[in-house]
């Protein structure tokens, strides 16, 4: 987290790690999806800036820290009670809500369809990234 909002920093390090690669791993994504909302995208709208802006910034340079500033003065700045239902709500995306079919097909995707256990896209996330068993 950086400012108390979840996922902003993983944003951040996917924009400068493709800078630097020109692609990201498979199964990354970066901005948007056609037709989908993605946690980039919901971000920025927490955020109120657009991606292709927080992009921009991210190659400027600077902290992770100092990114999120840039976007909390450019665009808009969320209260602690806004974070709170923000981070809750990413928290469980996936999980008996309109996403659900959607983390099914990506659990097949990633060969773990077989992982009832994983219900969240944090979930998947973290197993695909080696956090979790």
């Amino acid at each position: 987290m950086v400012g108390g909002i979840m996922v902003f920093g993983r944003i951040v390090d996917k924009i400068r790690l493709q800078a630097r690669d020109g692609k990201l791993p498979d199964g990354y994504h970066l901005g948007f999806i056609e037709g989908k909302r993605t946690f980039d995208d919901r971000v920025c709208t927490l955020l109120g800036v657009t991606f292709d802006a927080l992009t921009q910034r991210v190659l400027e340079g600077g902290t992770d820290e100092e990114v999120l500033a840039w976007c909390l003065e450019n665009g808009r700045a969320p209260d602690a009670e806004h974070i709170r239902l923000f981070n809750g709500f990413m928290t469980k995306r996936g999980w008996r809500d309109e996403a659900s079919n959607g983390l099914i097909e990506q659990r097949a995707e990633a060969g773990l369809g077989h992982r009832e256990d994983i219900m969240t896209f944090f979930d998947l996330m973290d197993t695909e990234e080696g956090r979790a068993a």
